[in-house]
């Protein structure tokens, strides 16, 4: 076993330790307070003198927690990021042991967040316990992002982090979603819209004919069905081709009334040679043909939601090198990966900060019932990490 592992290896059982309690604390987005599962990092990070700090919203709502590790040269900052809350549980009793287990079972840590990220969130402090103690060395320095606005898809950690005037700006992140076989180096972007469809409101029972909303949406949805995307052939650069998906269909209410409203939201993933602006245009024109078709006194309506845009590192770029290069050495074969679902490298792209959004341990329940952590490779895993990092640390 190489020094890198040997040493990971002795760390291994302090970095489940720290991540059971953090299992043990429920952080479910949006339901749960986070305080609690904060202050079990923050009561960690204290007892070992780590600089950190909270974060929060415009609104003042906690949102985070950034740790600083400060090198004693000149040079990059870079950023390790894992989300510390969690989705929800789903049905409970589905569950073959508590949602917040944090057991250890034949090799495996149990548990909702053992893989999204809170084994992540317990070794990345670990990983920068380490290089605490070589900081006189490093150039720049190395941050800690431990988000808990993940789960609700407003990144809130995040946004706070790059709007935060005291904090350095990262030259890139690494986050720690999990996935042994693959560094994730890029992902689709996105452009979701709602659409309220109109129509004149009438009685189901009438001998007037009326095309009600419910009928126009559903011809709306078979318009956007149809409609024809790039293929992947056309771009062979960025390997997934763009998606439009309807997620969402509301109107009416019991059974003797025609509604005069029916929403929609539509999800397009996009890609680099169909962008927000390809989806909008795209979505305008299904919308305009519903109109000519299928009239009604007012006009359907789109209001955009969000947009990211989609991006991908070339594997020779940082910080993707160096989590591929320290992986071929610790000898544990990756593949570069551009993820179909969209995450926070998504809203770091459109900062201009490069991302890789994954790389970890074997799993299995993600967002699902029993989720858990294979924690065999987590040695590898630490070691990987933490040769990256030195690696960017010491190039300055």
């Amino acid at each position: 076993m190489s020094e890198d592992l040997s040493q990971a290896a002795a760390r291994t059982a302090s970095v489940v330790e720290l991540a059971q309690e953090l299992i043990r604390h429920p952080s479910r987005a949006g339901i749960d307070d986070y305080g609690p599962v904060l202050g079990v990092l923050e009561d960690w990070l204290a007892a070992r003198a780590l600089p950190h700090r909270r974060l929060h919203d415009d609104a003042g709502h906690l949102v985070g927690l950034l740790v600083e590790i400060p090198g004693g040269r000149p040079g990059k900052w870079w950023t390790l990021d894992a989300c510390v809350d969690t989705a929800p549980y789903g049905d409970a009793t589905a569950w073959s042991f508590p949602p917040t287990s944090g057991d250890v079972v034949d090799g495996w840590l149990l548990g909702r967040g053992s893989s999204d990220s809170k084994l992540a969130a317990a070794m990345f402090c670990h990983i920068a316990a380490d290089l605490h103690d070589r900081a006189a060395d490093m150039h720049g320095g190395l941050a800690v992002l431990l988000d808990v606005d993940e789960h609700t898809g407003s990144f809130g950690g995040a946004r706070a982090y790059l709007a935060d005037r005291a904090a350095a700006r990262p030259s890139g992140v690494m986050i720690g979603y999990p996935g042994l076989d693959e560094v994730v180096v890029g992902g689709r972007g996105l452009w979701r819209a709602t659409i309220a469809v109109h129509a004149p409101s009438g009685h189901s029972g009438s001998s007037k004919t009326v095309v009600g909303a419910i009928s126009r949406a559903a011809h709306l949805v078979r318009l956007l069905d149809a409609a024809e995307l790039p293929s992947v052939n056309e771009a062979p650069s960025f390997p997934l081709p763009p998606k439009l998906t309807v997620t969402s269909f509301h109107g009416g209410q019991g059974f003797s009334i025609t509604p005069d409203r029916c929403d929609l939201n539509v999800d397009v993933r996009t890609t680099p040679t169909f962008d927000a602006h390809d989806a909008e245009t795209l979505v305008r024109k299904a919308v305009a043909e519903l109109d000519a078709e299928l009239p009604a006194p007012t006009p359907t309506d789109i209001t955009q939601v969000t947009t990211w845009p989609p991006f991908r590192l070339a594997e020779n770029e940082q910080p993707a090198a160096a989590l591929l290069n320290a992986a071929a050495e610790i000898g544990i074969t990756v593949k570069a990966k551009t993820a179909g679902p969209s995450n926070i490298g998504n809203l770091l792209a459109g900062e201009g900060i490069p991302t890789t959004a994954g790389f970890g341990v074997p799993y299995e329940g993600l967002h699902s019932i029993d989720e858990r952590a294979h924690l065999a490779e987590l040695p590898q895993v630490y070691a990987i990490y933490q040769r990256a990092l030195l690696g960017l640390l010491q190039a300055g």
